[in-house]
């Protein structure tokens, strides 16, 4: 946000600044330059592995941003977007050494998926006015292979969040 210092979160849509020009984009519908409010503000984070050991930042980090869209002033529509991982195995990299999950040191996300999603529920849902947690399985090893954990679930919530965050944007904005 112009003139007001602070995390922008990944993702904010609000007013332009009067005298900046907005920037279209080929293939995008909406133009994007620099705004002088925060009407909707949403942050995204991914738990992969090791989530239960990073559980608490993730949390404080959600919590935080939220405050960060708030600081500007007005009644921004705050939302959050977590990916958690259930596979039954992940490989993470530091340059080219791999760390494997083994199920005992190293626990597999689905070990804890259900645990980080219970925590997230518990301190950082009620910040948000829409919340949302995309249950995917994701390996990070050759092929790559990714799924949501349900499609249909997964395309549901998300389409209602959609439809509730446009009929509130009305209501607070139009």
């Amino acid at each position: 946000m112009t003139g007001k210092p602070g995390r922008r979160g990944d993702g904010t849509f609000g007013e332009l600044v009067p005298a900046a020009v907005a920037l279209t984009e080929k293939g995008m519908l909406v133009a994007r330059g620099p705004i002088a409010t925060i009407e909707i503000g949403a942050e995204t984070k991914i738990l992969a592995k090791a989530m239960i050991k990073q559980i608490d930042r993730v949390i404080n980090d959600l919590v935080n941003q939220v405050n960060q869209f708030k600081r500007g002033g007005g009644n921004p529509i705050c939302v959050a977007f977590v990916g958690i991982n259930f596979a039954e195995r992940y490989v993470s990299f530091e340059g080219k050494k791999k760390w494997p999950t083994d199920g005992k040191k190293y626990k597999h996300p689905i070990q804890e998926a259900a645990r980080a999603e219970q925590r997230l529920n518990d301190k950082a849902q009620s910040a948000f006015d829409e919340f949302q947690i995309l249950r995917f399985r994701a390996t990070n090893a050759k092929p790559f292979p990714f799924e949501w954990v349900d499609l249909v679930r997964t395309e549901m919530e998300y389409s209602s969040i959609l439809t509730r965050i446009s009929r509130e944007y009305d209501r607070r904005f139009a």
